[in-house]
């Protein structure tokens, strides 16, 4: 039989750590043997699984020797996990936002060493819809392309960095770039639509957890691409996914497009 893959958690106490704590305890690809939060955290010292017996606890020290390490934490939490990566060869996968020069730099270099795998959204589904949306605007060059995302009223950014991750694939795939043809704002009297532009679209309201449409528009027909998520777990089952496919893997740095690529 198969061994579990240790696994390490960072940022356990957080909205994705909790979501990810949910799921690994049924998991049998895993045996979860950190939990980890800051150390001034009011969970520090709580047990994980308070309602099972098992002596597993919030903690802040890197004590466990872990396979792989799923983190979203912060930037100094990440930092703390590269660290301990590099050290144990252990595999890491990391959604942690607000990386600056200096960490984006260091986490480089940590993958000429382990395997590392870093994205904004860890959806499949919206791994899927990214790489469809390049293969169809690569085939339809000449079509208008807009790009429409709805979230819920308290996201405080517009585009979703989903939304632009979308727009960065199709202008890629048509030799492009968004800072080139990205349309973010019409107002007033814009004037026609310039070939060539990638328009962007925002909803903000209720509760919605996250919806993408790319729109390509032709003379007569027009192609919809669209991802809706109704639950916010599927961005931690796609985490713990990513976890089991990137554990014993060599160094690099990987995206869950390799994943997608591998099952074709």
């Amino acid at each position: 039989m198969t061994q579990p893959i240790r696994l390490a958690i960072n940022g356990a106490s957080g909205r994705m750590g909790r979501a990810l704590l949910a799921l690994v305890r049924e998991d049998k690809r895993f045996e979860l043997v950190s939990a980890l939060v800051s150390a001034g955290s009011p969970h520090n010292g709580d047990p994980v699984f308070p309602e099972l017996s098992t002596s597993l606890r919030y903690a802040h020290d890197w004590s466990a020797m872990a396979a792989v390490v799923v983190d979203f934490s912060g930037p100094d939490g990440l930092s703390a996990a590269l660290d301990f990566c590099t050290t144990h060869n252990a595999a890491l996968v990391t959604g942690t936002t607000g990386i600056d020069t200096a960490l984006q730099s260091k986490l480089d270099r940590a993958s000429q060493h382990i395997p590392v795998l870093h994205a904004a959204n860890f959806s499949l589904g919206v791994a899927v819809l990214k790489r469809l949306l390049r293969e169809a605007a690569a085939a339809l060059p000449d079509w208008d392309l807009e790009i429409v995302e709805a979230h819920h009223s308290r996201k405080e950014d517009a585009p979703s960095g989903t939304a632009l991750a979308l727009g960065h694939a199709a202008a890629e795939a048509r030799g492009t770039t968004l800072e080139k043809d990205a349309v973010y704002v019409r107002e007033g009297r814009p004037g026609a639509r310039r070939n060539g532009s990638i328009g962007f679209a925002v909803v903000r309201g209720g509760d919605v957890v996250g919806e993408h449409t790319a729109l390509l528009l032709g003379q007569g027909e027009r192609v919809e691409l669209s991802h809706r998520a109704t639950d916010r777990s599927i961005f931690a089952r796609g985490a713990l996914e990513t976890a089991a496919w990137l554990a014993g893997r060599k160094p690099g740095i990987y995206s869950i497009d390799n994943l997608l690529q591998e099952r074709l």
